[in-house]
């Protein structure tokens, strides 16, 4: 353990309590979620839940109890849907509170303790070792051999070292809160806690960033509160005409509220509920987590994929890569399964030897692998050698040795590793020797490599000296590590690329290795821009320099977060991705925050839309395409439900007109809203992806779901189908069958004929008569189960009465039949003619 300066004394408990009180704990707020009574609230006021209460009461002020407890049941339905889908919590600033270190080694009363890490306040003394996660901001008092990986905060996949110093003001004399020791062990002074330390103002930025509807979710929003407007309107004309020609105002109350049930499109959030529900589940199929279900769709529509180096592209772990020689040269990326020849085998037996055996440190770790792959079954690993003493890296000599002895109690060897000029350093190399060795350096270096030197030396005395520049070393070469690129990712940014979606790195890494990625990852070509260069720019300047520029280096979490606000006030669609806390603010601001589930952390997880479970980065082409072909099939459902609302809000409000009878009832008007349409739009959802939809621009930025051209055909479509109707009830009425009779053969008709309006808008190119079978097998179950329904309300005298029916007569049935097949006659022409104005007939 690191000793404590005996200047820099701990706190007493009373002053430590005393601080606790005035700073609160040392922790971040957690998101604030919906209770139920509020989510009960919310539910309340949805226009048709008010509406089937108030159906129900009226039945019950008619006398009709069966109704009114059948209209009631539907309200269970409505609060079950809703409350299945609002559920979601936003935990991300309770991620970041689980972040943090339960427990804390501290100094108090002059006596070391463990304490909560809730505890801490400013002024603690708090030791850390390898393997701990930092529990709050520090000021380093001492350190030794300390290094830390910070890649959450920075971006930066390598360990950093950090060293105590006499000001305290130098950024390597700081570790932060959240961070992991990866070597070595330090005592630090806490300067920061809870929302005041770094984390925590990640949290704060976190916190102030709203997440936006989706432009469909806005879209649906705003047309079924226009539509409802008017809706409710003429319901209220309605119930006073009705009152007016018959004088009965009950009943002409529910002829109101039945056409405001018609005419109010609620079950658009209701398809769009499912549909993208549905796709959520498919996701998970692929391992992609929706966390934010209507970014689905919103996929479709990226036109920037904003990625993070390190964890996204790369795979967040260190590896060797090159290993140097002043006779020899291997490159891991060109030599497959290729043997490490003989003259290199001393470079990498000593790298493991100068490294730790149970590393915390992922250079380490990866100098352990390497030796464990490319030097099996030969002499030169060295399991059974003692380790006798190390000397640990310091400020001043940025390199490490560590003394070993083998079995037969030879000379003592000594392993080094550390930056290449320290090493050069230590082997006391001529001008000209060094000199090539650095050339070496900065070639790997410009490739984007972490480059380290190693050396050896043979000790004979007993005691060893105290300092390493005492020993008398021996150059053996160089190690180059490199965090590597993901065997997918190539190919995910070539279809990218082909999808019309545009890919941008945003890192915190060098330059060097951020171009070195790039050019790996075949990145498009383009400008780069550092942080320092972002910095200086304003943000008009700033949007100039976007459109040219893919690659952003040495950019920092805020400026992360002012990219992804730059482009979208571009028009653009952003998608970002990201792994580390630093991405967190990012993640949330983009259009689609999408995270990395198995190395990502949980503050980036939970600030984002869409979880990628695997690490793969092929699967967000994935999600694209479940975004495209929701978009489209979102369509076909809209113009289903146009032209499915049309017939229902005629027959509700035209038989008052014509002096007939009710032809439609909230329970009919019910069983297709709540029943019916919910379960066709399966159908829809279930259809697959058009085949050339992956090789298409993304559809434009401000495209409308509720298209004049869908709008058009579901208006078109329906209107066939209502004046169908209206013809057949008028005959029927002239049949002398009886209202009832005239009332289920109509009604059998319309929901007969919306199963074939199903079917043949299922693809919209083609032609119900040519379609080949696609994959989707829905359809013929959809359409069986709601005959099956519709057979019960016929069958069962109960169900029969609650829906006013009789059993039509065969001449009856015969003509409801003729009907449902003029009426799909009457869709195929539409989308016939549709399909032609739009130059896509015969495709």
């Amino acid at each position: 353990m690191t000793a404590v300066p005996a200047a820099e004394a701990g706190l007493t408990e009373a002053q430590a309590a005393g601080r606790l009180r005035q700073d609160g704990p040392n922790e971040l707020a957690v998101a604030q979620q919906r209770s139920l009574l509020q989510l009960m609230t919310e539910v309340a006021t949805e226009p048709m839940f008010l509406l089937l209460v108030a159906c129900g009461v009226t039945y019950l002020l008619l006398g009709d109890r069966g109704e009114a407890l059948m209209l009631l049941g539907f309200v269970f339905v409505v609060m079950g849907i809703t409350f299945s889908q609002q559920r979601r919590a936003d935990n991300a600033l309770g991620a970041l509170r689980d972040m943090s270190s339960p427990t804390a080694l501290v100094v108090r009363d002059g006596e070391v303790r463990m304490i909560s890490a809730s505890a801490l306040v400013c002024g603690d003394v708090v030791f850390i070792s390898e393997g701990n996660r930092v529990p709050a901001d520090l000021r380093l008092l001492g350190s030794s051999n300390l290094t830390m990986d910070e890649s959450m905060l920075t971006g930066e996949s390598a360990a950093v070292e950090k060293f105590a110093s006499a000001s305290g003001t130098e950024s390597t004399s700081l570790v932060f809160s959240g961070t992991l020791v990866t070597q070595g062990n330090a005592c630090g002074r806490v300067v920061a806690t809870g929302s005041r330390s770094a984390l925590g103002r990640i949290g704060a930025s976190l916190a102030d960033i709203s997440t936006e509807p989706t432009r469909i979710e806005q879209e649906t929003r705003r047309v079924v509160k226009r539509v409802a407007l008017v809706g409710l309107a003429l319901a209220g004309v309605l119930a006073v005409l009705y009152w007016y020609l018959r004088g009965d105002w009950l009943h002409g109350l529910l002829a109101g509220i039945t056409f405001a049930m018609a005419v109010l499109p609620e079950e658009l959030p209701v398809v769009l509920t499912i549909f993208l529900g549905l796709g959520a589940w498919r996701l998970a199929r692929e391992k992609v987590l929706a966390r934010r279900i209507p970014a689905i769709e919103l996929l479709g529509a990226t036109t920037v994929l904003c990625v993070d180096k390190t964890g996204t592209l790369t795979m967040n772990r260190m590896a060797v890569r090159a290993l140097w020689s002043e006779n020899a040269f291997y490159d891991a990326a060109g030599a497959g399964a290729a043997p490490l020849e003989e003259a290199l085998h001393g470079v990498l037996e000593f790298a493991v030897l100068a490294s730790h055996r149970r590393a915390f440190d992922p250079m380490e770790s990866a100098i352990a692998e390497a030796g464990q792959r490319l030097l099996a079954h030969t002499e030169h690993l060295h399991g059974d050698w003692t380790l006798l003493s190390d000397y640990p890296l310091s400020k001043q000599m940025l390199a490490m040795s560590r003394v070993w002895q083998s079995p037969d109690r030879s000379a003592k060897m000594i392993a080094a590793k550390g930056a290449p000029e320290a090493i050069i350093d230590l082997c006391h190399l001529d001008a000209g020797r060094g000199a090539l060795i650095e050339q070496q350096v900065a070639r790997m270096a410009g490739e984007g490599l972490r480059v380290l030197g190693v050396a050896r030396a043979i000790f004979d005395a007993a005691a060893l000296p105290g300092n390493q520049h005492d020993f008398d070393f021996e150059f053996l070469g160089l190690i180059a590590l490199e965090d590597p690129v993901r065997e997918d990712v190539p190919a995910a940014i070539a279809q990218c690329r082909r999808a019309g979606i545009r890919v941008v790195m945003i890192t915190g890494d060098h330059p060097a290795t951020a171009i070195s990625i790039a050019r790996q990852a075949r990145f498009a070509a383009g400008a780069t821009m550092t942080g320092s260069d972002l910095a200086a720019m304003d943000d008009e300047e700033l949007g100039r320099q976007l459109a040219g520029t893919n690659l952003f280096c040495r950019v920092q979490p805020a400026q992360k977060l002012r990219l992804v606000q730059a482009f979208r006030a571009r028009g653009e669609v952003v998608a970002m991705t990201g792994d580390g806390v630093n991405d967190a603010p990012a993640l949330k601001a983009a259009d689609i925050g999408v995270a990395m589930g198995a190395r990502g952390t949980d503050v980036a997880r939970e600030a984002s839309a869409l979880v990628l479970l695997n690490d793969d980065f092929a699967s967000l082409l994935t999600a694209v395409r479940h975004g495209r072909r929701v978009f489209a099939n979102l369509r076909k459902a809209i113009a289903f439900v146009v032209a499915a609302h049309v017939p229902i809000v005629g027959l509700s409000f035209l038989p008052v007109l014509l002096g007939w009878p009710m032809l439609l009832m909230p329970v009919h008007i019910l069983f297709l809203q709540l029943i019916i349409d919910p379960a066709c739009s399966v159908v829809f959802e279930a259809e697959p992806i058009e085949a050339d939809a992956m090789r298409a621009a993304p559809r434009r930025p401000d495209a409308r779901l509720f298209e004049r051209a869908v709008l058009l055909r579901g208006l078109w479509q329906g209107s066939g189908l209502l004046l169908v109707l209206l013809g057949i009830s008028a005959i029927a009425r002239g049949m002398d069958v009886g209202d009832d009779a005239v009332r289920a053969t109509a009604f059998c008709a319309l929901m007969l004929s919306n199963l074939g309006l199903i079917h043949v808008n299922r693809a919209w190119p083609q032609s119900t008569w040519k379609r080949r079978a696609n994959g989707n097998p829905t359809f013929p179950y959809i359409a069986g189960a709601a005959i099956a329904l519709l057979a019960l309300v016929f069958g069962i005298p109960l169900l029969r009465s609650l829906f006013v029916f009789a059993i039509p007569p065969a001449s009856l049935a015969g003509l409801g039949i003729c009907a449902t097949l003029l009426s799909l006659l009457w869709f195929e022409a539409v989308k016939w003619y549709s399909n032609r104005r739009r130059g896509l007939a015969g495709e």
